[in-house]
């Protein structure tokens, strides 16, 4: 069976217009990295004859990435979001995702941050801090086992 583990999953982001580095996320919450929602990218219609039709549709690819209370990646986003409201526009991300486990790579390309939470839960422990960004296109190519 293929090793299928998160533990080594990279993701690099950058915001060009304001965080030009690119910067490594790291500290993520227990139980969860990133999650993308599915899309839907035909449209179909039935006709009143019983036809189906159907069309290719672009579709946004919202992605939501969850880190530790205490993950210094949180400040990454702060600092997306301050840029944002400093010069309220919207600024764009690149990312990039290695799954070195199951041997892809991910090339996430003009994302928006589309929802952010200013502040951790705080419950008997601080709780993770979620954060949406849609994509305009997440494309999977395939890496080598090293990388």
């Amino acid at each position: 069976m293929a090793d299928i583990t998160s533990a080594n999953a990279v993701f690099i982001i950058s915001v060009p217009e304001a965080l030009p580095v690119p910067q490594q996320l790291q500290g993520f919450s227990t139980d969860d990295i990133f999650d993308a929602d599915d899309i839907a990218p035909v449209e179909v219609m039935m006709g009143v004859d019983g036809n189906l039709s159907g069309g290719f549709v672009f579709t946004a690819k919202p992605m939501s990435i969850s880190l530790m209370a205490g993950s210094a990646s949180n400040t990454f986003f702060d600092a997306w979001q301050a840029a944002q409201e400093a010069s309220t526009s919207a600024l764009v991300a690149e990312g990039v995702i290695t799954l070195t486990s199951i041997g892809r790579a991910y090339l996430c390309t003009n994302g928006f941050l589309t929802r952010y939470k200013p502040i951790s839960d705080a419950k008997k422990v601080m709780q993770p801090r979620r954060f949406q960004i849609t994509w305009e296109s997440i494309v999977s190519a395939p890496i080598g086992a090293t990388g």
